[in-house]
């Protein structure tokens, strides 16, 4: 029985027969759900964003972010959220959007009188 070899990829010698698994059981990754990710630093209070990755499940993609966003040991606390659970207000939208808080006086304390012996409001 005669083995043949490849070295495409640069993982050097690899056997090409049996290498490629039936189509059936092939699993493109660009087909798993696409999580944002979000990592609370050492000396910061707010998660922050700082990528996307793929993953068949959120179990998987907590692994995988803390394997490719901590490295460096940067992180205290690590969000994965599955970015179709994600709804955004659009940039475009952004001056109707908020524009109806600015109508409402309020909710602006410009009309309260503060007492002088209130060190911080």
């Amino acid at each position: 029985m005669s083995t043949e070899f490849t070295a495409e990829g640069g993982h050097g010698a690899v056997p090409t027969s049996a290498a490629v698994p039936a189509t059936s059981d092939v699993v493109v990754r660009s087909d798993w759900p696409l999580f944002e990710v979000f990592l609370r630093g050492k000396r910061g209070l707010n998660h922050v964003h700082v990528g996307s990755l793929h993953a068949a499940d959120a179990q998987m993609a907590l692994h995988h972010a803390r394997d490719l966003y901590t490295r460096r040991n940067e992180g205290v606390s690590i969000w994965v959220v599955p970015a179709i659970q994600i709804t955004a207000s659009s940039p475009d939208e952004k001056d109707p959007f908020f524009a109806p808080s600015g109508d409402k006086v309020y909710r602006h304390p410009t009309f309260y009188d503060i007492p002088d012996d209130v060190p911080h409001m």
